[in-house]
Order: C-alpha cells, then structure tokens, then sequence
C-alpha cells in the first residue's frame, strides 16, 4: 500500500493550518504523525482518510501498483479518533455485528473472540451509551485494529485509557498490525512508540 501527499494545504477561514505537504507512506510500514496542537495532525489524518478534503493539493492512493479510487478508499481504511461517535443504541456485541458486516474481521477472528479479547465479554449486551469513557475508546480501537483493511489510522488512541487499556493497546499493535500500513497522530510517546518514522507538522505551518 502507498499514499502519496502531492502538495497539500488546509485553510480554515483566512487560517492557514499546513501548508504543501508532500509526502509518502509505504506499507508495511508504521508513522507517527506529531506537532503541537493546532499543527493540524489531526486534521491531516483525515484528509489521507477520505473524511475531508484538502484546500489545495492532491492524495493519491495505490495498492498492489494499482492505483485506487479516492472516492473508495474508506474499502480499504480503518480510522480510530477521540471524537468519532459511536452507535449508543447498540450493545457491544450489536454494534461490533454491524460494523463487521462491511468490513471483514483480520486474522480469521470471530466477534465473540475480540470481545473476549477486549475484556468487555461481562459488558457486551450493555448499551454503548452506557459505557465509560474509556470503555467507549476501546470500542473504537477494537474497530479499527480488528478489522481486515491494509491502512490504519489512528489519532490520538489512547485518550481516555487507563494504564490497562493502555497496555491492551500496544499489545494489539504488536499482534494485529505487522502487515499494515499505520499512521498515528500523537503526541504522547505510548501512543506511537512503535513507529519506525516521524514526521513533524511543525515543518509545514
């Protein structure tokens, strides 16, 4: 898998966030995204996800040198964020079902076998809405990681967590992203430590 970032730039109102980025990540491969906040980590994890559109610039997709549609690509990315929203109204075990009708589950593992996994199974007919903070962060994290697509990113994933949920974490990581592509937005060493690259946005602002 490759990404490639053919002079991007982010303008909120007069506000110039980055500007003419060009960059490319190559998967298997793992990146952490960092800079202060406000350098716009976040706002470029999801431009390379397909949820916003650059101001100027373009990204381009390709995986087994075939060049992907960008209209498509959220088929072949999994995104985990702080403030993405959950479906409340589902239970865990409804939810995970749902979600995991579009996309398939990685490493031949079952539904009940991420629950068990997560140390949810005594919550899992509970209803999201129901759940703690940091609960509901592992939810997120459970469908990005688990799911089978060759891009992850994620932003800022361990908000919320406690040291377990941290540990739970990075043991995830290790097991279930070796053939991946990962991008992290973060600036909290726990979170990216397994990265082999850094970028700095300070370099575009």
């Amino acid at each position: 898998m490759k990404i490639s970032l053919e002079h991007i730039s982010k303008k909120f109102l007069k506000h110039w966030v980055f500007r003419d980025i060009t960059l490319d990540f190559e998967g298997p491969g793992t990146y952490a995204i960092l800079g202060r906040n406000g350098s716009g980590k976040s706002t470029l994890l999801r431009i390379i996800a397909g949820m916003q559109s650059p101001s100027q610039g373009k990204v381009h997709y390709e995986y087994l040198q075939q060049k992907l549609n960008p209209n498509e690509i959220f088929q072949w990315v999994s995104f985990c964020a702080p403030g993405m929203e959950l479906i409340e109204e589902m239970s865990l075990i409804e939810f995970l079902q749902f979600h995991f009708s579009f996309k398939k589950i990685a490493n031949n593992l079952s539904i009940q076998d991420i629950i068990e996994i997560s140390g949810l199974s005594p919550h899992a007919h509970v209803l999201l809405g129901d759940y703690s903070s940091g609960m509901k962060q592992r939810v997120k994290l459970l469908q990005a990681i688990f799911a089978d697509s060759p891009i992850l990113l994620l932003d800022e994933p361990c908000t919320n967590l406690d040291h377990h949920g941290i540990t739970q974490y990075q043991s995830w990581i290790s097991a279930h992203t070796a053939n991946r592509l990962v991008l992290v937005a973060s600036n909290d060493p726990q979170e990216y430590g397994f990265c082999t690259q850094t970028i700095s946005m300070e370099s575009f602002s």
